[in-house]
């Protein structure tokens, strides 16, 4: 597998990418990571497992060796799902922590202002577990992020074509819509309606709502008048139950078409999963074997009680790996040399790397001896391409009467390339 590395840093890279680690160069210990995650607010219940992943992730690369000789340290600050302090969060991570990268964040509306108000100004790399919104890669095309920007979570595409697909499967035509208004809930929501337009299909409404409101009646009832097949609903778990129970109160169609977040034991308990047991949904799927299997004994074993599933526990575990891989790479742990490894942390003919504390241990060791290194972790392998994004597969969920979320399908990566040239052309 080929690394993708832009073509103005080859240079660079070239001459800079292995070196020995800081027992020759001057690093202040610990070493700090910054994580800019939702806490609490309306996606709270999905943030705090995944702020355990990302604890994890940092007690793995301290087994491994840490950086440089140094531990590894994550200051976490909540943004509590909101822009503005999400945005001061990172601010004070950067200003008065001193962190050399940061992981943020959940939301697509809290990410993008991170980027473009503090982390791609003050150049220190962001990589973010969750955030899908295009105006990400955009904004990478227009060279307003200049290059700090990651994720480990595929672009919206990946969240909106297959469940057009699938609904056009289930012989659905009119589909009405209802979505956060929010950069992550507007794009998935004008994907859908591109891929099922190209499935043959319709929608028949869409309808944005605000978060954290008393009632959402009026968007719900909206949506109804449609005569829809079904209901896409993207929504976070506390809004999208309030929600869910609306439609369904109301008459709507228990054949529900649910985005990954609501993929959550909090959301099905709140509606009920004696009436969920119509609706699916889909999400990003992780790729089978061992890594993604010692990962999830891993999370276990550290939240006992807690399932290694959900949205995002994967993907913010592989983003502070592969920080902490880069780290280690990089001649330094300056901003741009941290982002400029980034891109080595996946060569071609590299050693395999996998999720564990002894495959940290053995890439620092091949990092030391100058060869390349090919991180495979609990998504499968991490290569980013220029804009700093990432592929992936898809699977199809549902709720059994036990409340239980299924996997009924996969959709791997061949089945998702035909489906974007279906869509795209």
């Amino acid at each position: 597998m080929k690394s993708r590395i832009p073509l103005l840093l080859a240079s660079v890279l070239a001459s800079s990418a292995f070196v020995l680690p800081a027992s020759a160069q001057e690093v202040a210990c610990p070493v700090k990571i910054g994580g800019v995650l939702s806490l609490t607010g309306p996606i709270g219940s999905v943030g705090q497992n995944i702020a355990k992943s990302a604890q994890l992730a940092i007690a793995t690369i301290n087994k491994g060796g840490g950086v440089k000789g140094c531990p590894v340290e994550m200051v976490l600050r909540d943004d509590q799902g909101q822009p503005n302090v999400g945005v001061d969060a990172a601010k004070f991570l950067i200003e008065v922590e001193g962190v050399k990268a940061i992981t943020a964040a959940i939301s697509s509306g809290v990410t993008v202002p991170v980027l473009t108000s503090v982390t791609a100004d003050a150049q220190i790399p962001q990589i973010s577990c969750c955030s899908s919104a295009n105006i990400l890669t955009e904004l990478g095309k227009q060279g307003k992020t200049g290059g700090f920007f990651f994720r480990t979570f595929p672009t919206n595409q990946n969240l909106a074509y297959p469940p057009a697909m699938i609904a056009a499967e289930k012989g659905l035509k009119r589909v009405a819509i209802i979505y956060v208004n929010n950069d992550y809930g507007s794009a998935l929501s004008e994907n859908f309606k591109k891929a099922f337009e190209a499935h043959g299909g319709e929608v028949v409404k869409a309808v944005a709502f605000n978060e954290n409101q008393a009632s959402y009646r009026a968007e719900v009832s909206t949506a109804l008048a449609a005569d829809a097949d079904a209901l896409l609903l993207v929504a976070f778990p506390v809004d999208g139950a309030s929600i869910a129970r609306e439609w369904l109160s109301l008459g709507g169609a228990r054949s529900m078409i649910l985005n990954n977040a609501l993929r959550s034991p909090d959301f099905v308990e709140a509606v009920g999963a004696q009436y969920l047991t119509e609706s699916w949904g889909t999400d990003n799927a992780a790729a089978k074997g061992p890594e993604l299997d010692s990962f999830r004994e891993a999370f276990s074993a550290a939240n006992p009680g807690i399932a290694p599933e959900g949205p995002g526990i994967y993907n913010i575990y592989d983003a502070i790996m592969a920080l902490g891989l880069a780290m280690n790479i990089a001649p330094d742990l300056s901003g741009p040399s941290i982002r400029d490894a980034m891109w080595q942390i996946q060569t071609e003919d590299g050693t395999p790397i996998g999720t564990g504390a002894d495959d940290f241990a053995k890439a620092i060791e091949v990092i030391k001896a100058g060869q390349g290194i090919s991180y495979v972790g609990a998504t499968g392998a991490v290569n980013f391409d220029q804009y700093g994004d990432v592929k992936g597969p898809a699977l199809v969920w549902s709720v059994a009467e036990d409340g239980t979320l299924t996997i009924d399908r996969e959709i791997d990566l061949r089945e998702m390339d035909d489906l974007f040239r279906k869509v795209d052309g």
